[in-house]
């Protein structure tokens, strides 16, 4: 018995040896082993995964592209500017002339310059001289093509008079202070530059308002008698009953702040409100400008050379006088003496001469007589109604 156990033995050690012991039954299928395979179970092991080698990436390759700029203002060329709007007067001229640069902003062609002293007056030659500086700047290098002029808040003071200190608004000092506005409007006036007084517009100071209006007046007074053109802020501050308001109507219709707290000088959107009145001015001004041109003179056969002196500037309006007034005009070229360069100058006020033919005739002339005369008689002398005419736009009759 015991020997049929070790022959048995040795013959399993055997038979494994002969098959490749487990590490042959674990690399077999489970449908390829035997009965005697399939007790004979070993952990099987997972397949080591496959580790593949590593490639690096390439760096990224950085190109250069150049900037792209994006404008959203529209390019503007550039205008050589031909008109000089030059501002002056005290702290509310230098509002004014803020609002004017805005309101101008649309013509590159117009440049504002403002010359202003606040707290300044016409009254205190002391503190600031107006026509003096006024002088000087006219024969200073200053292009000035249209003159603006505001003053006057701070004028409602004493004016002395050699030892005499007069009382504001007295008879004397409106004497005294209306030859300093003549003054500096006849200082434009001499330069044939035009002239824009701006009034004082009302203010929180009852008296001090009362006061602007008598001094507006003689702004007006003044300044259309030099040849000027006055333009009057007083109803675009104004309430609907004639008083100082500090909110209104901006120049977009807007209701707004218009003035500061100090009841005197402007907000922003009141300088660019009272700047739309004067731009309108301005701009018809330089609409109605002549332009510049050149006239051909004729020339010499020979040289070439022209045979008309040169007109120096000024000398344009001094032969229009001289063609007016019938005085001869020496050394002018044939063609321009042909062709004058004015002609007949006919006054658009005043009385008319006696003897010319009036333009319309008498009342009764005009009317003429029989049954049309007697319509309008009825129409423009005793001012009645015409019957309707039934059909006709007047019948407002109810149809019954």
């Amino acid at each position: 018995m015991r020997l049929r156990s070790l022959l048995t033995t040795l013959a399993a050690i055997c038979l494994l040896l002969l098959i490749g012991g487990p590490e042959s039954l674990a690399q077999q299928p489970p449908q390829q082993r035997n009965l005697f395979q399939l007790f004979w179970q070993l952990p099987t092991q997972p397949p080591r995964p496959q580790v593949q080698p590593r490639q690096r990436a390439a760096p990224p390759v950085k190109r250069r592209t150049a900037p792209v700029v994006v404008r959203d203002d529209p390019v503007i060329p550039k205008v050589d500017v031909a008109h000089h709007i030059v501002v002056l007067g005290d702290s509310l001229a230098n509002l004014l002339g803020e609002g004017l640069d805005d309101a101008l902003n649309d013509r590159p062609d117009v440049e504002v310059v403002a010359r202003t002293r606040a707290d300044s007056g016409l009254v205190r030659s002391d503190f600031h001289d107006w026509p003096k500086a006024v002088a000087e700047l006219l024969a200073s290098d200053q292009k000035i093509g249209i003159a603006v002029m505001m003053i006057g808040l701070n004028d409602r003071q004493a004016l002395r008079d050699g030892e005499t200190a007069l009382e504001p608004l007295s008879p004397r000092w409106l004497e005294l202070y209306r030859e300093r506005v003549d003054g500096i409007a006849r200082a434009f006036a001499d330069k044939r530059i035009p002239l824009i007084w701006v009034g004082v517009p009302p203010v929180q100071n009852a008296r001090l308002s009362t006061d602007l209006v008598t001094l507006n007046e003689l702004y007006r007074e003044r300044a259309e008698k030099a040849g000027g053109t006055y333009v009057d802020l007083w109803g675009a501050f104004v309430d609907a009953e004639n008083r100082y308001t500090a909110s209104g109507p901006d120049v977009s219709g807007q209701t707004t702040r218009l003035r500061l707290g100090d009841g005197v000088h402007f907000t922003r959107a009141g300088a660019r409100k009272a700047a739309h009145f004067v731009d309108l001015v301005i701009r018809r001004m330089i609409e109605a400008a002549p332009q510049a041109s050149v006239v051909a003179l004729p020339t010499a056969p020979d040289t070439g050379a022209p045979t008309a002196p040169e007109l120096k500037p000024g000398g344009v309006e001094r032969l229009i006088d001289q063609m007016v007034a019938g005085l001869p005009v020496l050394g002018l070229a044939d063609a321009l003496r042909a062709r004058p360069l004015a002609g007949p100058i006919q006054p658009l006020t005043g009385m008319m001469p006696t003897g010319e033919q009036p333009l319309l005739a008498s009342t009764s002339e005009a009317r003429g007589t029989g049954e049309a005369a007697l319509r309008l008689e009825r129409v423009f002398g005793q001012g009645l109604v015409p019957e309707p005419v039934p059909g006709r736009l007047d019948d407002v009759r109810w149809r019954r």
